[in-house]
């Protein structure tokens, strides 16, 4: 629309013409918003917001007199707030690369400043202090301005042609130096290392891959000689077999011949000992009832004889009383036992003459001496009787 401005978002829109801005600035500040302008009346500029740069690249003097050159970038911007862009405004606005011009100058003024208060070594080992304290000295004055820094690095210092730089690494870079070949001795100790034990490992992969082909070799010549030996050893085995069974066979034939030798003459021979054994044994069975039957024979003839003679006996026997002076103590049973007595001793006569069988010439005598033996009595019974 005719007359309507906006400004860009990294600008700020600075109205001059009519009424006053905040604060009494010549003018009024609009940012990211549009405003109609009225032609003819007003006048409209734009004031940049975006982030600008500027190189240092000024030489110092230490503490220690020794001129250094110090490089470095700052990073600023025209401030958001209203006070900074109207400051900005007033002092920039016509030739805005003028903020550079003037930025790279305040930096130089407080670099030289603070690198005068330190030492080189200070310098190098401590950049970021340096950075932090030129940025707090121009802090305010930049403000004034109306710029604000966002960074600040410092890029190089060299120390020219007075090799104070040099020197004062020298001992840093021997360290360095010195680590370095170490480093490269190990790293040279380390490769013989592993190339010795890839030696190592290969001569042991080599001895066992021997090792494997030899055992291999072994293999394959066992069993071909256990091939070679197959058939000699199928015969051997096979031989070994008729030779057992041919064996079994006599033996079993020895086994039979035997038992047709026992069954053809020991058996008749055992049965024909074991005829005449029982032929014997019957023979004097026999002969020995022949001979009992004789003995009983003449027994039985001898005890009729005997019995025969026995009342003869008895009479001798009593005659014997004849004689003698008898006293009967206990009457009739006194005189019962004699008669009894005389009887016994003619049945004991008779009983030594049967024992004495075998000898007729002693069985007369015997029977002699118990017939003269007539005082003899037995054991006193249930009578008493007393012969004088």
């Amino acid at each position: 629309m005719f007359g309507y401005r906006v400004p860009a978002p990294d600008e700020a829109m600075l109205i001059s013409g009519g009424r006053r801005g905040q604060g009494g600035a010549p003018f009024r500040v609009v940012t990211g918003h549009g405003k109609f302008v009225l032609p003819v009346f007003r006048k409209t500029r734009f004031l940049t917001l975006a982030m600008c740069e500027a190189e240092v690249a000024e030489k110092c003097v230490t503490k220690q007199g020794i001129v250094l050159t110090v490089r470095a970038v700052i990073a600023f911007k025209v401030g958001n707030d209203t006070e900074s862009i109207v400051n900005a405004g007033q002092r920039f606005l016509s030739d805005q690369d003028q903020m550079s011009v003037l930025t790279g100058r305040i930096f130089a003024g407080h670099l030289r400043a603070i690198i005068g208060s330190m030492t080189v070594e200070e310098i190098i080992t401590e950049r970021q202090k340096l950075a932090i304290e030129v940025l707090d000295t121009s802090k305010t004055e930049m403000a004034k301005i109306g710029l604000i820094v966002d960074s600040l690095q410092i890029q190089s210092i060299d120390d020219g042609d007075t090799g104070y730089i040099a020197a004062m690494s020298a001992p840093h870079k021997a360290a360095i130096q010195r680590q370095a070949q170490i480093a490269q001795a190990q790293a040279a100790q380390a490769a013989a290392e592993a190339e010795q034990a890839a030696a190592r490992k290969q001569a042991e992969y080599a001895r066992q891959t021997a090792v494997v082909q030899a055992e291999y070799s072994a293999e394959v010549d066992r069993v071909q000689a256990q091939s070679a030996q197959a058939g000699p050893l199928a015969e051997a085995h096979a031989q070994q077999e008729v030779l057992a069974a041919r064996t079994e066979l006599a033996q079993r034939a020895a086994d039979l011949r035997q038992q047709q030798l026992v069954a053809e003459i020991v058996k008749p021979a055992e049965a024909e000992a074991e005829r005449i054994r029982v032929l014997a044994l019957a023979e004097a069975e026999r002969m020995r009832i022949q001979a009992e039957a004789a003995a009983s024979h003449g027994r039985v003839a001898l005890d009729r004889m005997l019995i025969d003679q026995l009342p003869q006996i008895v009479k001798e026997a009593a005659s014997g009383l004849s004689g003698a002076n008898v006293n009967v103590l206990n009457g009739a049973d006194g005189l019962g036992e004699i008669a009894a007595g005389l009887v016994g001793q003619g049945l004991t006569i008779l009983d030594s003459v049967r024992r004495n069988l075998g000898s007729p010439e002693g069985d007369v005598e015997k029977a002699e001496k118990a017939q003269k033996s007539g005082g003899q009595r037995p054991a006193d019974g249930g009578g008493r009787v007393e012969i004088r």
